[in-house]
């Protein structure tokens, strides 16, 4: 039979917990508008006892930042085996599956506000855009890339980045459309940049040689097909 008695938590324990707190109230609406209090409260433990924690709400958004960028950064991996349009349909599956857990944090975090836009807040911004950068270069197998090919790839995740804003202001189009579409926006960026640069051609090339003609790339080709005369 239980006694009543609640059990002390250790420091990191603690901490992990307000954490943990702090990002569930930021997932449903953006972290300028939740208090202190409001965590306090969550947490069943008292204001001054959250500032015994963390020396104020920035360095507790920023901690619970830090937890939701390694997160975020962890959904861009995915196992190299299958065709590539397809491993990327999942890694556009898992980043919505964020962007729709943390919609208020997401947004608010991505278009800038009070509570973001410290020195770092922007690195872990920087740090997430970066894995994405490195894990879509690991699925194209290139260690080196052209310069054209760093532009295509992190004007892609730009992409990636403001569609999903502009998705969660009404969600007028179906996500799993959306996830198809930015893997097919990558593959036609690399092919504009291929009509100017032969080493984005073999980039191409590359991207499509493994692609089933049913698979997402020959989807993509069977659309743009169908819009000729």
């Amino acid at each position: 039979m239980s006694t009543g008695v609640r059990r002390r938590m250790g420091v990191e324990e603690r901490r992990q917990q307000l954490i943990g707190v702090a990002l569930e109230l930021f997932s449903r609406r953006s972290p300028d508008e939740v208090s202190i209090d409001e965590i306090a409260s969550a947490a069943g433990i008292s204001r001054p006892l959250v500032y015994h924690y963390f020396p104020g709400k920035l360095s507790l958004y920023e901690a619970a930042l830090k937890r939701a960028s390694e997160d975020l950064a962890g959904r861009f991996m995915e196992p190299h085996e299958g065709p590539l349009g397809a491993r990327l349909v999942r890694v556009m599956g898992r980043f919505f599956d964020f962007v729709e857990e943390h919609g208020p944090g997401f947004s608010a975090l991505m278009r800038g506000g009070p509570a973001v836009g410290s020195s770092a807040t922007n690195a872990l911004i920087d740090s997430v855009r970066q894995a994405a950068y490195v894990q879509i270069l690991s699925h194209l197998e290139i260690s080196d890339p052209p310069p054209r090919l760093e532009l295509v790839v992190r004007s892609w995740i730009s992409l990636a980045e403001s569609t999903a804003l502009i998705w969660l202001d009404g969600r007028r189009v179906p996500r799993a459309e959306l996830e198809r579409q930015l893997v097919h926006d990558l593959a036609a960026l690399t092919a504009v940049s291929a009509a100017h640069d032969e080493e984005m051609a073999d980039v191409l090339r590359g991207m499509v040689k493994d692609e089933p003609a049913d698979g997402t790339f020959g989807e993509l080709v069977g659309r743009l097909l169908s819009l000729a005369p």
